[in-house]
């Protein structure tokens, strides 16, 4: 009798356990490549529209102050994968000394993942697309870093080809057949949207909740897209294949249309899967918007009313949009001004799937409560950091409230830009702060730990 009464309570608690796991929300973080803050139309955009990332919006609460890792792509993922601001990344650049001899430097063996964390929780996880954070052989591949699927890009540089001969699935290469030989027939974006897909399809009846971190490509260049997604562009936008239009504009808008379908395949399927009301979605770019490949960035105006691009510490290279939808947990149509960053993201994500770590050494701040509408429990950064080696020459910039203050070298003065009345960091007003120029001094020397391979110079 009591090992009936035994085996009766075993099998309860485990269906218990079950029970409570499942439970346990699936998260899904969308990332687009050098995406702009005003590349989409719920962010101003007016020379295309993005509707599905717009229904992302309308159906949860869309951020103003959020802030990328970095203005570059590895630096910016690492903070996001690692929760770590900028002045104590592995990874504080493309390459080490900001040079094509540097070098790429992948993520150390003591540096943990988010999706390391998740899965030691409970969580399957699956990464597809690009990661950036560690070369084949470099011990920091996608599988030694906590995913337990991987179908995408290692190198960021392979990453720039849209069109490429192979991909990874997991450690091995799968070829790209109808792509050899220079051919375009594959594009990869598609592919990391059929596998996102087919991954969600697969764990929807599973007891474990997912992570999926599904880091498109595009619209990074090169500038190029199916055709398909070109003669949609010409249909929904016809001023942009005008003799008058930028050369590129069409290819950069057809990439930014497809990107948009994509999100919405992604949606679709959660809706006819019933998993809507059990999983949060968030969407985001990896930094400012790119003016390369002859893309036509005023045109577009990429950056809205931010100064700068891609590779600047001013808003317009930092400044990104973050999305993010919950129905049932999350209101719709929401905004928020909460100064946030992609080193939040790791303790947000541990807050909401309610995983206790002493792993990670988090300089984030869950932003859960400003999702939940519970502002009042909200936690506030002193101040966001920042730093980047471009030609010789270390920039670094700092958020502390709404003053944001810009050094372009460290011998050179700080500058200083109150983005409460000069969004547009238009007018330096450092001579009449001296305290506050003070202040932002002494933390650019604090918040940083000394990098050989990024020297401050």
């Amino acid at each position: 009798m009591k090992l009936r009464i035994f085996f009766l309570f075993l099998a309860v608690t485990t269906v218990s356990l079950a029970a409570t796991q499942s439970r346990r929300p699936n998260i899904i973080f969308i990332l687009a490549d050098d995406l702009g803050y005003g590349e989409l139309s719920c962010y101003g955009q007016r020379r295309y529209e993005t509707p599905n990332i717009d229904r992302l919006a309308r159906e949860g609460l869309r951020f103003t102050d959020h802030y990328a890792g970095a203005p570059v792509c590895a630096p910016s993922r690492n903070a996001l994968m690692t929760g770590q601001h900028a002045g104590h990344l592995t990874v504080r650049n493309n390459l080490a000394f900001g040079r094509e001899d540097g070098g790429r430097v992948p993520l150390k063996p003591t540096d943990v993942t988010i999706a390391e964390r998740l899965r030691t929780a409970g969580y399957v996880t699956a990464l597809i697309g690009k990661w950036g954070l560690g070369e084949e052989g470099s011990g920091a591949e996608p599988w030694r870093k906590g995913w337990d699927e991987f179908y995408g890009f290692i190198n960021q540089q392979h990453a720039h080809n849209q069109f490429p001969e192979f991909l990874y699935r997991n450690a091995d290469k799968e070829a790209l057949v109808p792509n050899y030989a220079h051919v375009e027939r594959v594009f990869a974006n598609d592919r990391f949207t059929d596998e996102a897909l087919q991954f969600v399809e697969r764990k929807a009846g599973g007891e474990q909740p997912f992570f999926l971190y599904l880091a498109y490509t595009t619209p990074h260049a090169m500038l190029k897209c199916p055709p398909d997604s070109l003669a949609e562009a010409k249909r929904r936008c016809p001023e942009l294949a005008a003799p008058d239009a930028p050369p590129k504009a069409l290819a950069f808008a057809a990439m930014m249309l497809r990107l948009d379908r994509d999100v919405g395949s992604v949606l679709e399927k959660l809706k006819a899967l019933g998993l809507e009301e059990n999983t949060l979605v968030l969407f985001s770019s990896d930094n400012g918007a790119h003016i390369e490949d002859g893309k036509p960035q005023a045109y577009f105006q990429g950056s809205g009313a931010l100064r700068g691009v891609k590779r600047d510490v001013y808003e317009g290279g930092v400044r990104v949009p973050l999305i993010a939808r919950w129905p049932g947990k999350i209101a719709a149509g929401g905004t928020t001004a909460h100064v946030s960053a992609f080193w939040d993201f790791a303790a947000t994500a541990l807050e909401v799937a309610d995983v206790k770590s002493a792993e990670l050494p988090l300089e984030g701040i869950s932003y859960a409560p400003t999702l939940f509408g519970r502002s009042e429990h909200q936690r506030e950064h002193e101040a966001l950091y920042w730093e980047f080696l471009v030609g010789g020459k270390t920039r670094q910039a700092i958020r502390l409230g709404d003053w944001k203050g810009v050094r372009m070298a460290p011998t050179l003065p700080l500058e200083l830009y109150d983005l409460s009345t000069d969004l547009g960091e238009q007018h330096d007003v450092a001579a009449a702060q001296a305290d506050v120029v003070k202040r932002m001094t002494e933390l650019l020397r604090t918040m940083r730990t000394d990098d050989p391979k990024f020297p401050l110079e």
